[in-house]
């Protein structure tokens, strides 16, 4: 039996796993940082494979080693765990059994997909060089996010290069989405509290109207992306909340405003702070007002390395062909895979999950989202693949 015979069996011989894996999954999903089930089922499953070294990098996530024969690169490959606040709206067997709790993004299917490749990965090991390392990744979905938390625990130690997937509503089953360079952007909160004098409708000459002062806040933010910037230079900020006052007749005495920040240049990403702060104090001073300013730094851009997306793209186009191929155009969403790319070369790839003929055509995070299974399938194919042409090995 030829090399590439077997590869190609042990990918259909776990195709109905993974999709088992999943459909678990899915039923019993844990919110970020409290994947404590979810990390079990993983761990429990790893085991037994045989033949990998797992241990826990955080107290809900999972790292599993296989290291081959021989010395070589060290390639890991990343899965989240992690499911979102919202209730469930699909009505298939496997629905979710936690109220309030749902995989409406696809890290159910990302989980199966990252074990059903280290099964396979398992029953080669006397062939591998080097070590395949499988992420189990938490808390995806909240900043500070997880994939902060494993680096810090040393997760990337010795890691040559990183790949990570994601299952995509928004792009046609059979289709695999590679983007060089900038594929998301960094996305940071900001609030703002603007302190005024209080006092009563009919006598605002005798107030510091925080909410007058607040409108024009609002309107110079918008300076920043129309004057402040290069143009062609993607910068997104929106204000999302303005909250203040209590009753009609009444001016309060402060509000607060809330919002987001998206960009996909790092340097950027730490200067627009000062912009922001700038406008905000030179209006609140202008009117007698005072504030208080905090700017949480949250996901950085994610930016996807030349040589490791070149890597990836020979496989799709050998594995898949060349007409499954597809370029992405980058996007203002945030992926917390930026933390494991700010530490060694990576790409972060889209896997096509959409089947209108199926009424598979929700966007992520909506109630009745979900995949089309097959789909697993090319996820397990390209992590195979993909890891054995970055471990230098043909099949």
């Amino acid at each position: 039996m030829s090399q590439t015979v077997m590869i190609h069996d042990l990918i259909e011989a776990v195709k109905d796993e993974v999709i088992a894996w999943r459909r678990y999954l899915h039923k019993y999903p844990e919110l970020s940082f409290q994947e404590e089930k979810t990390a079990q089922f993983v761990y429990e499953k790893l085991q037994t494979f045989g033949e990998l070294e797992i241990s826990r990098p955080t107290k809900t996530s999972i790292m599993a080693r296989l290291i081959g024969q021989q010395p070589g690169k060290v390639i890991a490959l990343r899965a989240d765990m992690d499911a979102l606040p919202i209730e469930e709206e699909n009505d298939f067997d496997f629905v979710s059994q936690n109220s309030g709790v749902m995989h409406a993004c696809g890290h159910d299917g990302h989980t199966a997909m990252l074990l059903g490749t280290a099964k396979i990965f398992t029953q080669i090991k006397e062939q591998i060089k080097g070590e395949v390392r499988f992420l189990f990744q938490h808390a995806e979905e909240l900043p500070p996010g997880g994939a902060q938390e494993m680096v810090r625990a040393g997760a990337l130690g010795g890691v040559d290069m990183i790949i990570g997937t994601h299952l995509l509503s928004t792009l046609p089953l059979g289709k695999i989405g590679l983007g060089y360079g900038p594929i998301m952007a960094g996305a940071d909160t900001f609030n703002i509290t603007l302190v005024g004098k209080g006092g009563h409708a009919s006598q605002p000459e005798l107030t510091v109207d925080p909410i007058a002062i607040g409108t024009q806040v609002v309107s110079n933010l918008q300076h920043i992306v129309s004057r402040y910037r290069d143009t062609q230079e993607a910068l997104v900020i929106s204000v999302t909340q303005f909250h203040g006052g209590s009753a009609i007749n009444v001016i309060p005495s402060k509000v607060n405003i809330g919002g987001s920040v998206r960009s996909f240049n790092p340097q950027l990403q730490v200067e627009i702070p000062n912009y922001i702060e700038r406008i905000v104090k030179g209006i609140t001073e202008a009117h007698g007002a005072t504030y208080d300013f905090d700017y949480q730094f949250g996901y950085a851009p994610t930016i996807n390395d030349e040589e490791v997306t070149r890597l990836m793209d020979e496989t799709v186009c050998e594995v898949f062909g060349e007409e499954s191929r597809e370029i992405l155009k980058p996007i203002m969403g945030s992926e917390d895979f930026s933390a494991f790319q700010e530490v060694v070369p990576g790409t972060y790839i889209g896997i096509g999950a959409r089947n209108e003929e199926k009424g598979i055509i929700y966007p992520h995070h909506h109630p009745k989202f979900t995949v089309d299974e097959q789909a697993l399938h090319n996820g397990v194919k390209l992590y195979v693949h993909g890891t054995l042409k970055m471990l230098n090995l043909t099949y």
